[in-house]
């Protein structure tokens, strides 16, 4: 930012420099895994009463887990679909926990399950405000309705990830495939609002 004071009548012009370093958290991610046979999910509900299925509202069963906690629904195809879990490795380790408690209650699977990761959400902290007209109107690839959505939607294009800004300096990022684009998203996205003197800082 550049600040201009008066110093015996002579205007001295000096840069103040903030660094501020975003403070990340990721709050869910989701993966997909397939173990390449048909499930009875009707005997995947018997074997393991706390298991939820009720086909007429909704085709696959919901396994939770309490550690790592996350919820997997399992497809009769064989697909699964896993959330909560706070990180990539806790997704794997949860849905290959599920195969693994599947095998022990008699549900006989043949392979491994191949798990690949499809979404990591989070959310984010710049620590300071953002000028979130001017943001809007600044940014490329940037969508801003307040009328409908207090945010500015912002679509990066490398890493391929959509954006979330809010005035308060909160963010929240989605898209993502690693915890590696989040970091550079955000990163890339902070560096941006502050070349363009976008944020302010108390």
């Amino acid at each position: 930012m550049i600040h201009d004071i008066a110093l015996n009548g002579v205007c001295v012009i000096y840069f103040s420099l903030v660094f501020t370093k975003p403070i990340i958290e990721i709050v869910n991610v989701v993966a997909s895994a397939t173990i390449d046979q048909k499930l009875d999910l009707y005997k995947i509900q018997k074997e393991f009463p706390d298991v939820e299925y009720h086909p007429e509202q909704f085709p696959g069963a919901v396994f939770r887990l309490k550690t790592p906690k996350t919820a997997t629904l399992l497809f009769s195809t064989g697909k699964m679909v896993c959330t909560g879990s706070k990180s990539s490795e806790l997704a794997v380790k949860a849905v290959n926990l599920v195969v693994e408690k599947l095998r022990k209650g008699g549900i006989k699977i043949k392979k491994d399950a191949v798990v690949t990761i499809q979404n990591i959400v989070s959310s984010i902290n710049l620590g300071g405000r953002i000028h979130i007209e001017r943001a809007a109107r600044t940014l490329p690839r940037s969508m801003y309705e307040p009328e409908q959505f207090p945010g500015v939607i912002h679509r990066m294009l490398d890493p391929k990830t959509v954006i979330l800004l809010f005035a308060s300096g909160k963010l929240v990022c989605t898209g993502a495939k690693t915890e590696k684009d989040v970091y550079r998203s955000v990163n890339n996205l902070h560096s941006l609002l502050e070349e363009k003197d976008l944020m302010m800082y108390d």
